[in-house]
């Protein structure tokens, strides 16, 4: 078992390395201003026997959970994905994901997770394109984290003594980011939480048997860096084997990079039941003008909403809404089914948006129409639902033969990142909502009112009484004044007998 705690600075922020104290196996140090990221690294054979069973079934595993609170993510660590739950599978045999064991695992360590089997809620990704992505994806707006973290603590913590790592794991409550990522490959699962930039206290406890870094970095620039690489400083220790830090400075390939720039989202009001969802985008200019870049948003939609990508292949509809096209939608989405029939869990979409041409850089909008579906009768009349944010991002080409190795703070597995080539660089755009203090939007959508459906039924039904005694009184009239006859026999007979007249 291996772990990594790293404080991340921002470029020309600095701590005295006389400041930082080691003593055993804890490190302590001043309060500065840093984004933490702790990773754990577990082998296969460290885990309890029921993860090994379900691991053993899967090719790759990654679970991806991204807080709604708006956040301040810095040099390296600038990957971004919507807010909510996501999942990547891909099984190590097709047969697999008929199996409702992922699901009952994940329902038994994350407790609200609506999934029966991958087959049935999850949607497929398409991997003709490109091979680094996975074959299944599963998104939730929100989990209880509770279950999680007491699993947590039975699992990892040695003992209900060891109150350190039970107060780390009760941290995880805030972190902004959780990863938890297996491959067959490396027969291992690295557990990896974030926390925003923020003012903080420098501290680290080595765990028994477990061989902990500690790092206190920030982003640099020496004069032999590359355009598509990063350079990080700072100090390094390894707890229970170095008596004070020593300096580094290394470089590494990065496709994850910020636009320093920012985007906020609201709907159109009114919203109705097909609202469009604008993006307020605070510049137009390009991040980099040494490569081809054009500006995306990837949207991870619950099954409460969804886009018609039939209405996303007309180019002057989209012309006017600042959007040059739809580069991939899920499948598949059924149009016309309610909410509550649904069993994948929504759909995945992603937009190339296109911005006014301006010499200068200006902001600038795009809407993107959406569509309601009907949901479940509730008290009151109305239901709110809640839309995440998509991830803003604008990709541009790196040049021939750069090569992106895996460096150590890279993500892979992101929903787009497969729909892009590998030599792609996202250029990530900051969320920053205008109103309140979540990445998600509200919508109040109008549904049967359980109070009055009592009405509802009774008036139908009586309207269909009412109905089929019409009918009866209007058929009871025509026969009493004609009687029951053979009208076309009556006819005929009247017409020989006015012959032989």
């Amino acid at each position: 078992m291996r772990e990594r705690i790293t404080f991340v600075q921002k470029q020309g922020d600095s701590i005295e390395p006389t400041t930082l104290k080691i003593k055993g196996g804890v490190l302590n140090g001043p309060e500065i201003q840093a984004a933490r990221e702790d990773r754990l690294t577990i082998a296969i054979d460290e885990l309890p026997t029921d993860l090994q069973a379900l691991l053993g079934t899967a090719h790759e595993l990654h679970i991806r959970y991204v807080s709604s609170q708006p956040y301040e993510a810095i040099t390296p660590l600038l990957a971004r994905l919507p807010p909510g739950f996501h999942l990547f599978y891909t099984p190590a045999r097709e047969a697999d994901v008929a199996s409702p064991a992922l699901c009952l695992t994940l329902i038994k360590v994350f407790g609200n997770v609506q999934c029966e089997t991958p087959q049935e809620s999850f949607t497929t990704l398409p991997r003709d394109r490109f091979t680094h992505s996975a074959a299944y994806q599963y998104y939730q707006q929100s989990v209880d984290f509770s279950p999680f973290i007491e699993y947590a603590k039975q699992k990892l913590c040695s003992s209900a003594k060891d109150q350190s790592c039970a107060a780390r794991a009760d941290r995880l409550a805030e972190a902004s980011t959780l990863d938890v990522s297996y491959d067959a490959i490396s027969h291992a699962v690295k557990l990896t939480a974030t926390w925003p930039y923020q003012r903080q206290e420098v501290h680290a406890t080595s765990r028994p048997q477990t061989r902990t870094e500690v790092g206190v970095l920030n982003s640099d620039r020496p004069g032999h860096l590359e355009p598509h690489e990063l350079g990080i400083s700072g100090l390094l220790t390894v707890l229970g084997q170095d008596k004070k830090p020593s300096a580094t400075m290394f470089a590494f390939a990065s496709r994850h990079r910020d636009a320093q720039s920012s985007f906020s989202a609201e709907f159109l009001e009114p919203t109705g039941l097909h609202p469009t969802l604008k993006l307020n985008l605070e510049s137009s200019k390009p991040p980099t003008e040494d490569a081809y870049c054009s500006p995306h948003a990837y949207f991870t939609l619950p099954k409460t909403i969804f886009a018609d990508r039939h209405q996303l292949s007309d180019d002057l509809f989209l012309a006017s809404k600042n959007l040059a096209g739809l580069r991939y939608i899920s499948q598949p989405v059924d149009l016309e089914a309610p909410e509550y029939v649904e069993k994948r869990w929504g759909s995945s979409l992603l937009l190339e948006l296109s911005p006014p041409e301006h010499e200068k850089s200006e902001s600038w909008t795009a809407q993107v129409p959406l569509h309601l579906r009907y949901l479940s009768p509730a008290e009151g009349g109305y239901t709110d639902i809640e839309v995440p944010y998509p991830a803003v991002f604008w990709a541009c080409a790196a040049e021939e033969g750069t090569k992106f190795p895996n460096n150590p703070f890279e993500k892979v597995n992101l929903g787009y990142d497969g729909l892009f080539g590998p030599r792609t660089v996202f250029w990530h755009v900051e969320p920053r909502p205008e109103i309140g203090s979540s990445l998600t939007n509200t919508i109040k959508v109008p549904v049967l009112d359980t109070d009055k459906a009592e009405w509802v039924s009774g008036g139908t039904g009586l309207a269909v009484l009412l109905g089929f005694a019409w009918i009866v009184w209007k058929l009871f009239g025509v026969l009493s004044k004609s009687g029951y006859q053979n009208q076309p026999a009556q006819a005929a007979e009247a017409a020989q007998t006015k012959k032989k007249q």
